[in-house]
């Protein structure tokens, strides 16, 4: 009879020690770099199926769609959407550090969940606003800390994914919660004046285009979702 297989056998092994090496480099570069990482951990699985939504559930289930993830990390959020992708599904991987976007593009060969989608997406070492307008997408899933940029910047990268994103497509980001309550009492006035108003334009774009929002209590620091529905 042949003899039952571990369940810490070599595969699991090799997750593990993906995971690991995400949250080391993760961590030093978020220290390094906070602003434009937002946390100094990668993103929980439950943050990262949260976002996916959209990839996984679609009106047509035979439509094919042309993803775009903006702010890929050390590959986090990407290992929710792949799980979430079928077959002919094609996506962009924008991450502007050229560390992080080197990891993914090295995840794509060798991590056993990304491998999956290795010959369908395509690794953008550039900032997203960079990527042009040539391309257009079915779904944005963005990673960016919002909470860190100032409202005029957050309003470009708004613009540009509404300038890509098709008719009826769907955009899915994230937030902390309690960001702004907590920067009222420990952040300096100007970073905290800084913070509500771009918390404010990113709500009225909730608000103009908001479908659906949850809270994910399953990371750290807990976070909102939220999807956008641009016009048809």
């Amino acid at each position: 009879m042949a003899e039952p297989q571990s369940p810490t056998g070599p595969l699991t092994a090799l997750r593990l020690d993906d995971r690991l090496r995400d949250t080391k480099l993760f961590f030093t570069q978020a220290v390094r770099t906070f602003h434009a990482t937002g946390s100094v951990v990668p993103s929980s699985r439950a943050l990262a199926d949260a976002l996916a939504e959209y990839v996984r559930e679609r009106p047509d289930p035979e439509q094919a769609l042309r993803i775009l993830e903006a702010g890929a990390g050390t590959g986090a959020i990407t290992r929710g959407i792949a799980a979430a992708m079928r077959p002919k599904d094609t996506a962009d991987l924008v991450e502007a550090n050229p560390r992080f976007a080197a990891h993914v593009e090295d995840l794509l060969g060798r991590d056993p969940e990304l491998s999956a989608i290795a010959d369908r997406a395509t690794v953008h070492a550039v900032l997203v606003n960079d990527m042009g307008t040539d391309q257009t997408y079915d779904v944005i899933v963005s990673g960016l800390p919002f909470a860190n940029f100032t409202a005029e910047q957050v309003g470009e990268i708004l613009d540009h994914y509404f300038t890509v994103l098709r008719p009826g497509g769907t955009l899915s980001f994230y937030g902390y919660l309690y960001t702004k309550e907590v920067k009222a009492v420990i952040a300096r006035r100007e970073d905290y004046l800084r913070q509500a108003r771009t918390s404010w334009l990113v709500q009225d774009w909730i608000d103009r285009y908001g479908i659906r929002s949850e809270r994910v209590w399953a990371n750290f620091p807990p976070a909102w979702v939220h999807h956008l529905r641009k016009p048809a």
